[in-house]
């Protein structure tokens, strides 16, 4: 009973997985391999490092993502890119985006296309890293906060890596109080349910 029992879950997982239509407003996590990547893994106890949101642009799935700068990348480079080829997908719960809410969210996110990545983490619209798009994307078009926010300081701070990038990019003027976003605190919004993923425990 207990083999039946796994082979119906793994199957439906395997059903999810291959009726993925992706759709304007879903989010996409993965593991990056950038070279803060450990450093933001290990801060924010999390395996997501990475992540942006999907639109559909002439037919075909795009992730606008803020990396050096804030472009639109082909859904399966960004997936190609992550760590072992592996994401989660995740969209609003029981909530169908409508065409001027995606509107909407498209009008927000060609605010930011082409800013450079912010290597600070600052709150400020100058330079703008990863969850910080997706977050004020959200929250400025349709008025959700997903993900809770948090300061630098709430974060783990005491791994090597992270000591590492602290100093290289703050000296000794770590801004503690620094509003910010992460990848994992969005993932774990309950606004949110997983649609598609490819990701090993």
């Amino acid at each position: 009973m207990r083999f039946i029992l796994i082979f119906i879950l793994l199957f439906s997982c395997f059903i999810c997985e291959a009726n993925y239509q992706p759709k304007d407003g879903d989010i996409i996590f993965q593991s990056s391999q950038s070279s803060q990547s450990k450093a933001v893994e290990q801060a924010t106890n999390s395996p997501y490092s990475h992540m942006g949101i999907i639109f559909i642009k002439n037919g075909k799935p795009y992730v606008f993502e803020a990396g050096s700068k804030v472009v639109y990348t082909p859904l399966t480079s960004f997936i190609e890119r992550g760590k072992n080829g592996e994401y989660v997908i995740k969209r609003l719960k029981d909530h169908n985006l409508s065409l001027k809410e995606t509107n909407k969210l498209k009008l927000v996110a060609k605010t930011f296309e082409n800013k450079p990545y912010d290597i600070w983490f600052g709150w400020n619209d100058n330079y703008i890293y990863c969850s910080e798009l997706v977050w004020k994307i959200y929250n400025r078009a349709l008025k959700l906060e997903i993900g809770q926010l948090q300061n630098i300081k709430d974060f783990n701070l005491s791994s090597a890596p992270v000591k590492q990038k602290l100093k290289a990019r703050y000296g000794d003027k770590i801004p503690f109080q620094e509003t910010v976003i992460s990848p994992v605190a969005m993932f774990n919004s309950p606004l949110l349910i997983t649609v598609d993923q490819h990701w090993s425990p």
